[in-house]
């Protein structure tokens, strides 16, 4: 019992929580709802009216259960108040600005009891004052998050070393989720994989990189709660017989770009960068997910494991040994899956690291100073006595690449990391000028198919629909087992 204590509190001390707003950040969220309020007092006097329910407010859960849209809560001002923050009126406070105020989705049904609680709360304590961290954790608890009871399970997906994969629904917002349940040993504790995804994804909000929803801590098992994706990039390409149409390859490499720009800016490396871990949904929005392998470079040094990234993605500088890298060890894998999707194979398909060297330089041919400076010192690539290839031409092996795309495809397979083309510049690229300027100009939670004329093509060699013969049979591969040299997934 003293040995789970312990870990509980290490684990909640190197492990942040889900808390996604910080104390001054709820100070403007309310200071903005007294103005809105504030503003709003003319027109509720004119108007008894304009507090009636919104459509799309949540209905009661319960048989007789007052309805969550119909509770009025009154905010009564503090003695610091200034005196044009409803000082003098009371103002109800509806369900949408609970949830805004605790930054919790809009869908979200808040529990007839939880609303209860804090309009009886709100009597003797002002709802305008911040909440602390700990106010805001019991809240979350009591409306239902951290509880496995939230979440019903509706099928196992896979199953691998140290987790296993639900396919789910939230109780609270009837959608569906990825339950990715870990195994926690006594002695062990939660493995560093999962320790790793949960501190960087709970940090990472973006329209193309998966949403960690929740997080359940129990004895036995660590169990993370992720939005549920019908589908994976390898999948995808399966399923259309492995020929994409050109502009649904566009449209992928760009919301692949565009997420891991938002690592980067971010100094994040994801490191494990593969077809099997870019989920995909049913609308065609691409994201990426299994953070198990990634590494944030805050951390004050600059040698990290070259036992990372799927042996048919890692650049050839890990290949060789290199423990000094950053951004463009990401870039690599871009341009291999860039190669994949537009000739619906693999680039360099190794079984082992010196099979996947020699399939790297009799394509792009043998590195020499000129094309990799340093080389010649490198005792490994000295070692392997490899032939003397010259580089053959790309568009001979991806022939539906025009010239544009050849161009960025060669940028992105630069034997010297760095002049290999960054993330956020790829976004540029002539290549991707036929999806228009809108699309640069999207917010970072904006999906690229809020944009009307942006739209995937059917694919030459899809059978039926793409994503039916997929719909609720996710891969998911989440760090969930390790081998010596490469990636174990739950298949």
């Amino acid at each position: 019992m003293n040995k789970m204590k312990n870990f509980k509190r290490r684990f909640s001390l190197s492990v942040p929580r889900t808390e996604t707003i910080e104390e001054n950040e709820f100070t403007e969220q309310i200071n903005e709802l007294n103005i809105r309020h504030t503003q709003g007092l003319t027109q509720d006097r004119l108007d008894p009216t304009s507090h009636d329910a919104s459509p799309s407010s949540p209905e009661p859960t319960t048989p007789g259960a007052e309805s969550p849209s119909h509770l009025v809560f009154t905010a009564r001002p503090s003695r610091d108040a200034s005196p044009w923050s409803l000082s003098t009126f009371s103002t109800p406070l509806f369900p949408q600005d609970v949830s805004k105020r605790m930054s919790l989705p809009m869908d979200i049904r808040l529990p007839p009891e939880f609303l209860k609680k804090l309009q009886l709360e709100s009597e003797n304590s002002p709802l305008c004052k911040p909440l602390s961290r700990m106010s805001r954790r019991a809240s979350l608890s009591d409306i239902g998050f951290g509880k496995l009871e939230t979440y019903v399970k509706l099928g196992k997906l896979g199953e691998g070393t140290y987790a296993t994969v639900f396919k789910g629904r939230s109780k609270l917002t009837e959608n569906l989720v990825a339950l990715k349940e870990i195994r926690l040993e006594h002695e062990e504790g939660a493995p560093c994989t999962a320790i790793r995804e949960v501190s960087l994804l709970k940090n990472l909000k973006h329209a193309n990189i998966v949403t960690l929803h929740d997080i359940i801590h129990t004895e036995r098992c660590l169990t993370l709660v992720f939005e549920y994706l019908d589908s994976d990039l390898k999948q995808y390409l399966d399923n259309c017989g492995n020929l994409m149409s050109m502009h649904n390859v566009k449209i992928f490499m760009f919301q692949l770009m565009r997420g891991l720009s938002y690592c980067h800016k971010r100094k994040i490396l994801h490191r494990d960068l593969k077809p099997q871990n870019l989920l995909i949904n049913d609308k065609g929005e691409l994201k990426l997910a299994d953070f198990g392998l990634a590494r944030a470079q805050s951390v004050p040094t600059k040698t990290y494991s070259n036992e990372v990234v799927t042996l048919w993605y890692r650049p050839p500088d890990v290949l060789l040994g290199s423990t000094e890298y950053s951004t463009p060890i990401d870039m690599w894998g871009v341009g291999c899956i860039m190669f994949e999707m537009a000739t619906g194979r693999p680039m360099f398909p190794g079984a082992t690291v010196k099979e996947e060297l020699h399939l790297i330089f009799r394509l792009v041919g043998t590195p020499t100073e000129e094309t990799w400076p340093g080389i010649s010192s490198n005792e490994e690539f000295r070692s392997y006595l490899f032939p003397q290839y010259r580089p053959q031409a790309l568009i001979n092996h991806v022939p539906r690449l025009d010239t544009e795309g050849i161009d960025m495809l060669t940028a992105l397979l630069l034997y010297d990391n760095r002049s290999r083309v960054s993330a956020e510049a790829s976004l540029r690229y002539p290549l991707l000028h036929s999806l228009g300027n809108n699309i640069h100009n999207l917010a970072d939670t904006a999906s690229v198919f809020s944009l009307k004329e942006l739209q995937l093509q059917k694919d030459p060699g899809h059978r039926s629909s793409v994503f039916s013969a997929f719909r609720g049979s996710i891969s998911f591969c989440l760090s969930l087992g390790r081998g010596k040299n490469r990636r174990q997934s739950i298949f």
